[in-house]
């Protein structure tokens, strides 16, 4: 018996806080970054309010490094990846369980100088022309799917 199962997940909005790149004890990079999703919600009188919705992605390898040198708070991104649950045990016991977003396609949707006034991104201070960044939307790695946490 063949069983299908479907886990995706695609987003675009902005970075909260810029990239934070660290190494698994494997000696795999892994960013960990966050990122605001805006939704609008219909209110009983008619009216729409947004409403921000945050999400936590990690991207592995080279994948991570690239969003890690390249992206920073307030720039713009699109996400394709899929769900990761996570348990774990706490030293005071009992368990813990997360949710994120494991990165498997990042791309760059701000140009040269766009964004919030991010600093340290490619195409700001010092990037004449901007080439390299526009080298690097789309760019997307495999992901090791027995990594450990």
């Amino acid at each position: 018996m063949s069983y299908s199962n479907i886990n995706r997940v695609i987003l675009v909005g902005r970075l909260t806080g810029d990239p934070e790149l660290r190494a698994l004890p494997s000696g795999t990079s892994v960013c960990n970054l966050r990122l605001a999703c805006n939704g609008a919600r219909k209110g009983p009188e008619g009216e729409y309010t947004e409403k921000p919705n945050f999400f936590n992605i990690s991207a592995f390898g080279a994948l991570g490094e690239t969003v890690h040198r390249y992206m920073s708070r307030g720039r713009r991104i699109a996400i394709d990846g899929r769900l990761s649950w996570r348990e774990w045990e706490v030293p005071e016991g009992g368990k813990r369980q997360a949710v994120e977003i494991v990165a498997e396609t990042v791309q760059f949707l701000d140009g040269p100088g766009d964004g919030n006034g991010a600093q340290g991104s490619a195409g700001q201070e010092g990037d004449t022309d901007g080439a390299e960044e526009r080298e690097l939307v789309g760019v997307g790695a495999g992901i090791e799917d027995d990594l450990v946490f």
